[in-house]
């Protein structure tokens, strides 16, 4: 069984939803959900939100907050997960936003670096990756992989989200 599988299990055993607010993946953690069979249960929907003026209208980004931390930082990640959850009816969303390549990078945020953010209702948690010198289809397929693992690994309960 694969991630995407083990997320869908684990989330149809507990009758929950996700969003997923993806930057620098285009899409690709939707696509890995929505490529099973039934996934309808548990994805209400995806985000893909590539520029700044989409995380802004689409998820309720400050455009103050992407101008003085950047689109790729640790809280541009947390209010695109909490945007998520805010513009739909899922109870668990994560988020995505790095710099792939091969352009595009800097001393400050070289290419390869992912920041994640998984967010409930009660709780959001970031996560961030430097992926180093692989390609771009590396990047963005890591940066999938870890992002599903954060999902997969949320301990859920019936009253709270909790981190393992």
């Amino acid at each position: 069984m694969n991630l995407a599988e083990q997320v869908f299990q684990k989330l149809s055993v507990h009758g929950l939803k996700l969003a997923t607010a993806e930057s620098c993946t285009g899409g690709m953690v939707a696509v890995a959900i929505t490529n099973i069979a039934g996934s309808s249960a548990i994805f209400d929907r995806g985000f893909v939100t590539y520029s700044n003026e989409a995380k802004s209208d689409m998820l309720s980004v400050p455009p103050d907050m992407i101008l003085e931390f950047g689109a790729v930082s640790e809280e541009v990640a947390r209010a695109m997960a909490e945007g998520a959850l805010k513009h739909s009816a899922a109870d668990i969303s994560v988020a995505i936003t790095g710099i792939a390549g091969p352009g595009g990078g800097s001393a400050e945020k070289p290419v390869g670096l992912v920041h994640f953010a998984v967010a409930t209702r009660d709780v959001t948690e970031a996560k961030v990756q430097l992926f180093g010198s692989l390609t771009r289809n590396e990047i963005r397929e890591r940066a999938v992989h870890f992002a599903l693992d954060m999902v997969l690994t949320l301990e859920i309960s019936t009253t709270e989200f909790t981190r393992l």
